[in-house]
């Protein structure tokens, strides 16, 4: 029910985690991708730590995947990224290691720059690893919001990978940090799409970074507000 609802609201990819106290996840993810399989079409990305667990999925799976995730330890690296060549699925690299989340972009750069090249010594290509920047709560930890703004921008600009990052469910701070994020370069925002607030937000980004042409998908996604509860535009507002 989930995956159907998350598909209707605009999902381009479900990130799809069994993980629970007391399931088995080498059993339980196939059977849960069989299942999404059967009743949505937009792809999965299989999410879990148990190396035999993605493979079970992997195998079950038809079409493209996308694993998550590896991190910058070698060890990790080794479990997984034979597993990913393998089933020629994508791959998340989270920017820590052993030392966890490092406080700024250049060391988070330098671990991306580590996962990329241990991918391309595997033999996957370039496409297909997506950079995850890592989100702190900017509550405790007000800086890194820069600091992670900065890793997105230096990983998109210069290394050409796409990248991904979580958000939190505070919807104003969240809305205007993933918009931040979008202008920096981020291109796979994981979010819940039943957050009407965040697809709206992404949907307009869209729109005045020129991604949707002629404003096509942005028209679609409100042509059926009512007139009467859209508020008069100002003469010096952004139309379209």
């Amino acid at each position: 029910d989930v995956g159907v609802q998350q598909e209707d609201a605009g999902a381009d990819i479900l990130d799809v985690n069994v993980g629970f106290p007391g399931v088995n996840e080498v059993v339980m993810l196939p059977r849960v991708v069989k299942k999404l399989q059967s009743a949505i079409a937009v792809p999965l990305q299989l999410d879990s730590s148990n190396p035999d667990a993605l493979e079970a999925g992997l195998r079950v799976y038809n079409g493209k995947a996308a694993v998550n995730s590896v991190n910058g330890e070698p060890e990790v690296l080794e479990r997984v990224l034979p597993i990913v060549k393998k089933y020629g699925a994508s791959v998340v690299g989270l920017t820590l290691d052993k030392n966890g989340i490092p406080k700024t972009a250049e060391e988070r750069v330098a671990i991306a720059r580590r996962i990329l090249q241990a991918a391309l010594d595997h033999g996957i290509p370039r496409e297909d690893v997506w950079i995850d920047c890592l989100t702190l709560t900017v509550s405790a930890q007000q800086e890194q919001a820069a600091e992670t703004l900065k890793a997105v921008r230096t990983i998109r600009e210069e290394l050409g990978l796409q990248v991904v990052l979580g958000v939190s469910n505070r919807k104003l701070i969240t809305q205007n940090f993933l918009i931040q994020a979008m202008h920096a370069g981020l291109t796979l925002p994981i979010i819940n799409p039943n957050q009407t607030e965040m697809m709206d937000a992404v949907a307009a980004y869209r729109v005045l970074s020129g991604e949707d042409r002629e404003c096509r998908a942005y028209v679609a996604r409100f042509a059926a507000e009512s007139p009467a509860v859209q508020a008069a535009p100002k003469a010096d507002a952004l139309t379209l």
